[in-house]
């Protein structure tokens, strides 16, 4: 069996999330997407779910983290080359992200990262396929 993630972060502005999301050529489930809440598809299996704050505290108990002050989760997305992670991380920079944390060049592994508009850190990493062990 194949097990799904679905994702769960809370946002302010659903058009523009969505708006930015595409932008990084990400597409949307409208199966799970409403007027309050959008699925963005990773892959297959894999979805976050972004969901107007509203929304999100009928799924909580306690309060919402203040991204401007902690980070309550790092998404990381692979990437299928150094390029690619560049190409990704720049577009998110150039739609309203912004940078966060260092560049991490290991050789066999490359990541960057950055804030989506809601402040939710998303590390884009690339690994050469060889380095990894069978």
């Amino acid at each position: 069996m194949s097990r799904m993630l679905f994702v769960n972060l809370p946002i302010k502005n659903l058009d523009a999330t969505k708006t930015f999301f595409a932008g990084l050529g990400f597409e949307f489930n409208t199966t799970f997407s409403d007027d309050s809440c959008t699925a963005v598809v990773i892959n297959e299996y894999t979805s976050v779910m972004l969901l107007v704050e509203s929304r999100f505290k009928d799924f909580i108990e306690g309060g919402i983290c203040d991204t401007s002050k902690s980070v309550e989760a790092l998404m990381c997305i692979s990437a299928e080359s150094r390029e690619e992670v560049d190409s990704l991380v720049d577009k998110a920079l150039a739609s309203g992200g912004t940078s966060w944390g260092k560049l991490q060049d290991e050789g066999f592994m490359y990541g960057r990262a950055f804030r989506d508009l809601d402040g939710h850190v998303w590390e884009v990493m690339w690994m050469d396929p060889a380095a990894v062990p069978a």
